[in-house]
């Protein structure tokens, strides 16, 4: 079902560690596979527990470099949002890189970009089945 023009855009949720400020998606570590932590009575998701133990020692420094980070669904590139395209397509609301065949890909198969960049479907990530953070890459 496709939203009327009245309807809001949905909002696409992503996990970015908030030490790093990598796209968790991207480094292709899934829900299964973060290390949470809580800071003001708010869950953080990390992709390590060195990004965890490094975000304690400064969590409002972390949070003010990271805080405006988003996740281009195509590409999974991490941009602050200043830096970013924001378009609406297919009844989501998308925060693209500044290339122009990002959106033009996302345009194809919205669900598949968003159900990635949401966790929904496995990903390996750029690191492979190993993902990041391990002795194995």
């Amino acid at each position: 079902m496709t939203p009327d023009a009245s309807s809001p855009a949905k909002k696409i949720a992503t996990a970015i560690c908030p030490a790093c400020g990598c796209s968790l998606v991207r480094l292709g570590i899934g829900s299964d596979r973060w290390v949470v932590d809580r800071y003001e009575g708010r869950e953080y998701f990390f992709c390590c527990q060195g990004c965890a133990d490094l975000f304690n020692q400064d969590p409002p420094r972390y949070l003010e470099e990271t805080g405006d980070l988003v996740v281009c669904p195509t590409c999974l590139a991490e941009k602050a949002l200043r830096h970013t395209v924001r378009m609406e397509i297919a009844g989501w609301e998308a925060f693209f890189c500044r290339c122009p065949y990002c959106p033009e890909v996302f345009r194809k198969d919205p669900e598949r970009y968003v159900k990635r960049l949401q966790g929904e479907t496995p990903y390996e990530g750029v690191f492979g089945e190993a993902g990041c953070c391990s002795a194995e890459t």
